[in-house]
């Protein structure tokens, strides 16, 4: 009869790892540089409209959003439609103060390059947009965007 050999576990290779902290630090760096955080938790619920002809914004750091729907929680807030200054509910009346906050934050030269940023629901109604532009229009903020998803097209069957 043959008789087997039971081989000694010679132990295996180490793996150099004298490396791996390099390669931590590294991806910890990439992620921290490229990840931006949310400025703004939404307490509005944002149903942006659909639009065909967009233009991207330029400098997104120019940009003062405003927020208009119905509260996230309507339990606690109610069913109407609800205006959002940063991280607060806000009134009409608030915005002309949110204006001159906005521009104080800013450097002298980009003062006059803010735009402001009306995220506003689908279904909301126009007369608070309104409301909203002329109460802009007092606080002498006239360059007014209106943020829109891209309407998705439809493919042609040949």
């Amino acid at each position: 009869m043959a008789r087997f050999k039971i081989k000694k576990d010679r132990g295996g290779g180490t793996i150099n790892t004298s490396s791996l902290p390099d390669i931590i630090f590294m991806l910890l760096f990439f992620f921290m540089v490229t990840t931006t955080m949310r400025e703004v938790s939404y307490k509005v619920r944002l149903n942006l409209p659909e639009a065909t002809e967009i233009q991207k914004l330029e400098k997104k750091s120019l940009v003062s959003y405003i927020y208009v729907g119905p509260p996230l929680n309507s339990r606690i807030f109610g069913t109407n439609t609800r205006i959002q200054l940063n991280d607060q509910f806000a009134k009409i009346d608030d915005i002309q103060e949110f204006v001159a906050r906005e521009r104080q934050s800013r450097p002298e030269s980009d003062r006059k390059l803010i735009t402001t940023s009306l995220k506003v629901d689908s279904d909301t109604r126009m007369g608070i947009v309104t409301d909203i532009k002329q109460e802009l229009r007092k606080a002498g903020a006239f360059k007014i965007n209106y943020s829109s998803r891209k309407k998705a097209q439809r493919r042609s069957r040949r």
